[in-house]
């Protein structure tokens, strides 16, 4: 027995160890198709990663070369580390590091050098006690002032920055008498590596935040247009329900809103980003980024309404083919003119220009009619009439399938208090709990009157639904128009709507890099 538990043990051992084995054979080919990956889905990721390596060269030089470590000194590594920390992959994020790293060390050095003046004229023991009490007010109240949204949004590094560089001087000046040359030194270092990163990242092959949040915009009306439209015509044309096990991602109709839903974080911070860049618009007005995130939350909250559209692909229960076909027409131009409205108002981002609000909503109501005219034409297909049957009531079935299933109460009391012993008093709950339990399987809700009209209804009201969400996305656009100063509509500038099925590719914030780095 214990030869056998012994080689049972040995083989699972080499079992591990095969495993392991093959692991690391496959990890070589693993790493080169992942970084493969990675730079085909953003060639500017590669561009970046080589910005990045030329700024650290630069910057080393000033402890490499000589001359230019003697002029600086061993403080020339804080413009190694600034270069580490500000370089990012947007204009917008470098700005924003760069500023406030610059800003709080100019504010922390100049009110140290303040506490350092007052604490140096009475004696060495008051200018411990006052270096102390001046590290603890400023540490609580700079450390309560972060929470503080606004700061905590725009300024919250800026101000971690102001805090360590204020404690290094003012801890540090008690020991140290030169300590006004190495603040100098520092603040000059740190001034050369932001401008090194700000001169790599405007000058040389620039990533915009306000392009990025721009064409992700675009994706996204372009991306929910395409879903509305392949969701429509798979629910007329192809009523098979999809498997279960298929996987999601490779559904065109789920990446279509898989976008938009996942999308609020990453416009929050473009749009954030985007503040900081020094871009204009038209007749050098300030580009309204805040705007194009309130466009964003209005695709979120219309998006719900394609899962929704969506999930009756996937229902249980399908209208007939016959019923669907007598309103074909009508809903595949309504969801035509949704996708067309979407499409428009992607075009009208791409080429600052404003769209025709009445031309779409004409557009619109007409879809509207026809499909108001086709229901009005055939009423009894949706009220549920099955050739003329006048089946009993989702009430009176209920009940029947309830008085069918129903256990006497007089056979439940006698197992209750019979002596004999092996009925429990759980079992009698058990069997309470049958009685009131209605048996509603799939074949008894289908057996309802209603039970064929009303998916067809329900995917009904999600297309009414979605034309009642998309005011408020073409009221968003249009008031981005106004304050971003897009050129007036005109009918000969009108351009053609293509139609495309692509699987849409979203500009991921900073392309997954981290936007705080360890000082």
């Amino acid at each position: 027995m214990a030869e056998t538990n012994t080689s049972i043990k040995s083989s699972r051992q080499l079992r591990y160890v095969y495993s392991f084995a093959d692991k690391v054979k496959s990890f070589p080919g693993l790493a080169r198709r992942a970084t493969w990956k990675v730079g085909k889905e953003d060639p500017r990721r590669v561009v970046h990663a080589l910005k990045v390596g030329m700024a650290l060269t630069l910057v080393s030089l000033l402890y490499l070369m000589e001359p230019l470590f003697k002029g600086i000194g061993k403080n020339a590594m804080w413009a190694v580390m600034t270069v580490v920390v500000v370089m990012e992959f947007t204009v917008g994020a470098t700005l924003s590091k760069g500023l406030n790293r610059g800003l709080g060390t100019l504010l922390a050095g100049s009110l140290a050098f303040l506490i350092e003046y007052v604490a140096d004229a009475p004696g060495r023991i008051f200018r411990a006690v006052f270096i102390g009490v001046a590290v603890f007010m400023l540490g609580a109240m700079t450390t309560y002032v972060r929470f503080i949204p606004y700061i905590k949004k725009n300024y919250d590094y800026g101000v971690l920055i102001f805090l360590l560089t204020f404690n290094l001087i003012t801890v540090s000046s008690y020991r140290i008498d030169n300590v006004w040359n190495i603040a100098k030194d520092r603040m000059s270092t740190i001034a050369i590596g932001c401008g090194l990163c700000l001169v790599m990242s405007i000058l040389v092959f620039p990533n915009w935040s306000g392009e990025d949040l721009q064409n992700n915009t675009i994706t996204k009306l372009e991306g929910l247009a395409n879903s509305i439209q392949v969701c429509v015509m798979e629910y007329f044309y192809d009523s098979a329900k999809q498997a279960t096990e298929d996987d999601s991602s490779e559904d065109p109709i789920y990446e279509g809103y898989k976008a938009v839903l996942d999308s609020k974080a990453n416009d929050e911070t473009l749009a954030l980003q985007a503040s900081w860049e020094p871009r204009c618009s038209r007749y050098c007005h300030r580009i309204p980024w805040h705007q194009y995130a309130r466009v964003g939350a209005a695709l979120r909250q219309f998006s719900y309404t394609v899962v929704a559209l969506h999930g009756c692909l996937q229902s249980e229960i399908q209208t007939p083919k016959s019923i669907r076909a007598v309103y074909k027409d009508s809903c595949i131009r309504l969801g035509e003119e949704v996708s067309k409205v979407l499409r428009e108002l992607a075009n009208s981002i791409r080429n600052k220009r404003q769209f025709s609000p009445q031309t779409l909503s004409n557009n619109l109501n007409e879809a509207l009619q026809d499909l108001d005219n086709a229901l009005k034409s055939q009423p009894q297909l949706v009220l549920g009439s099955r050739n003329g049957r006048t089946p009993n009531t989702p009430v009176q079935k209920l009940e029947e399938d309830t008085a069918s299933a129903r256990t006497p109460l007089s056979s439940v009391k006698n197992d209750y208090f019979s002596p004999r012993g092996c009925k429990s008093k759980e079992h009698s709950r058990e069997q309470a709990k049958k009685v009131l339990r209605p048996q509603l399987s799939k074949s008894a809700i289908i057996s309802l009157e209603f039970s064929e009209a009303l998916p067809f209804a329900a995917f009904t009201s999600l297309l009414l639904e979605m034309v009642a969400k998309l005011d408020r996305v073409m009221d968003e656009v249009e008031e981005l128009g106004r304050m971003a100063h897009f050129r007036e509509f005109k009918d000969d500038d009108d351009d053609e709507i293509v139609v495309t099925c692509e699987k849409p590719k979203m500009i991921i914030a900073q392309n997954g890099m981290p936007s705080y780095g360890a000082e």
